[in-house]
């Protein structure tokens, strides 16, 4: 397996992860983030969130509870996922996030 698959293997993991943390943290069960990562793997449900132009109802439940750090927008921001995305899609993860009034942290740039 080349270190891209495990990247993309271990992106969906984080996926997971933060439904979990978000079930865990904030008593929110993100039920179709969760299905839509299932079923088209962490990296397209991903990219499927971000070709949207509004804030996904996940982001905007996390903005809410103030936990904005641990959405998927903020996550492909860090190292190393940014490497799973092109520089238009991490531009648009920081414009939404931006738009919330949050600032997140890039470990990328």
């Amino acid at each position: 397996m080349s270190n891209l698959d495990n990247l993309k293997n271990n992106f969906h993991d984080r996926m997971i992860e933060i439904y979990d943390q978000a079930k865990a943290e904030c008593n929110y069960s993100a039920t179709r983030f969760y299905q839509m990562v299932s079923e088209l793997g962490g990296l397209k449900a991903a990219q499927k969130l971000l070709a949207t132009n509004k804030p996904s109802e996940g982001l905007t439940r996390l903005w809410e509870e103030k936990r904005l750090d641990i959405s998927m927008e903020a996550t492909i921001l860090q190292k190393p996922w940014c490497n799973l995305f092109s520089e238009t899609e991490l531009l648009i993860a920081k414009k939404k996030l931006k738009e919330l009034g949050y600032t997140p942290e890039s470990s990328c740039d």
